[in-house]
């Protein structure tokens, strides 16, 4: 497939694209394709919807549904419709056969800011319909419209709520900043999880995690009873805020990794890291309180920062015994969104740097909106007492 010259992509770029970075995106190619047939049609009637035209050449009918099998997933398609004549559009097939180039097309459009005008040349080469940049704008729109939509969804009763952070390289005026990105994730009464919430911005502050806690508890998140994060100053503060009196158990992943910064010797990790599993694998918080001042006190001569260390924070990683045993693996970590936070840099390493703030927060929303239905629709991840 041939592109203006300013377009042009390796080819090994696009076989990274088809196959790493958009396969969890068929809204993309849905909401693209389907103005390419409403501009098919009201070319072959001659008319534009409504309008009334000497000239036009039959009457719109409607759409019927067409689900179609993709490398992203299976994509339901809206086929328009006429009353007279013999009219099925082009630009689906075409798109359906082009997939890979309409793949890399949708990812110049969506992912790295092709302008629109850029982009309805691209589709008239995929579909054989040229989509004016009007058209392509509005399917921007559209879709922004729907994540949006999704992200400020009503939130309900949730037991378990973890809370976690990453980072994508964005453009800002001429320079590429790191813009972080506030995930939320919970586990309802009925046992599955949900992506609760995200929110973007060029800081991971204070005051932007008091924004996004604030925004979810507005949403009618209530009911927590366990806070699993990291121990990030900015989100302990408006944790303190939002969530007051709510237990909090600090990440025993986050935690080994920070012992690790005060081993003062390589040839230590393996062993301190040994202890610590064998504090948090004890069968109850007492037994686990024992353990603890055990390897602090062995600690305390070979390694003292270390020993310090330990009998100040790895207590905070004890909460999760105060729960059901049957909970303890689930709860102690925030793996869960570290699961989800990888499946996020696969998706997006492709772009190394985003245009703007904008187009990382789309991308990282449509990924996001995409796992929570396979959670919805998915088994159940802990079995809790129903409401």
């Amino acid at each position: 497939m041939i592109y203006d010259n300013h377009c042009t992509l390796p080819e090994e770029y696009v076989e990274q694209l088809t196959e790493q970075g958009l396969e969890g995106l068929p809204d993309l190619i849905r909401v693209l394709v389907n103005e390419a047939m409403q501009i098919e049609r009201e070319n072959f009637l001659n008319a534009k919807a409504y309008e009334r035209s000497k000239d036009r050449r039959g009457y719109a009918n409607g759409y019927k549904p067409k689900t179609v099998s993709t490398r992203v997933g299976k994509v339901t398609f809206a086929i328009p419709q006429v009353r007279e004549g013999n009219f099925y559009p082009q630009a689906l097939e075409k798109g359906v056969r082009s997939e890979r180039s309409l793949l890399l097309a949708l990812a110049e459009m969506y992912v790295q800011g092709v302008s629109t005008r850029d982009v309805a040349a691209i589709t008239e080469q995929l579909c054989g319909t040229r989509v004016s940049t009007m058209q392509v704008s509005r399917a921007a729109k559209m879709l922004d419209e729907e994540l949006e939509v999704w992200r400020n969804r009503p939130l309900g009763n949730v037991t378990y709520l973890f809370l976690d952070a990453r980072y994508e390289k964005v453009r800002q005026g001429g320079s590429v900043r790191d813009a972080a990105i506030l995930m939320a994730s919970g586990i309802r009464r009925d046992g599955k999880r949900t992506i609760l919430g995200v929110s973007l911005s060029l800081s991971e502050a204070q005051e932007h995690w008091r924004a996004f806690l604030e925004s979810l508890v507005a949403r009618g998140l209530h009911g927590v009873q366990l806070v699993i994060s990291d121990d990030h100053a900015g989100l302990q503060a408006a944790r303190k805020v939002f969530f007051t009196g709510i237990i909090w158990q600090r990440c025993l992943f986050h935690l080994q990794q920070n012992a690790q910064s005060y081993v003062p010797r390589k040839a230590m990790q393996k062993e301190v890291a040994a202890d610590i599993r064998m504090i948090f694998n004890a069968p109850n918080r007492a037994q686990a309180e024992a353990y603890l001042a055990e390897v602090v006190k062995k600690y305390e001569k070979v390694a003292p920062r270390l020993a310090d260390w330990m009998e100040v924070n790895l207590p905070q990683g004890f909460s999760f015994y105060e729960f059901p045993q049957e909970h303890w693996r689930r709860i102690r970590t925030s793996n869960c969104l570290e699961r989800v936070s990888q499946e996020i840099k696969r998706r997006t390493r492709v772009v190394r740097v985003f245009p703007n703030e904008a187009s990382c927060l789309r991308l990282v929303s449509a990924i996001l909106m995409e796992i929570g239905e396979d959670w919805e629709y998915g088994r159940v991840y802990l079995r809790l007492d129903p409401e």
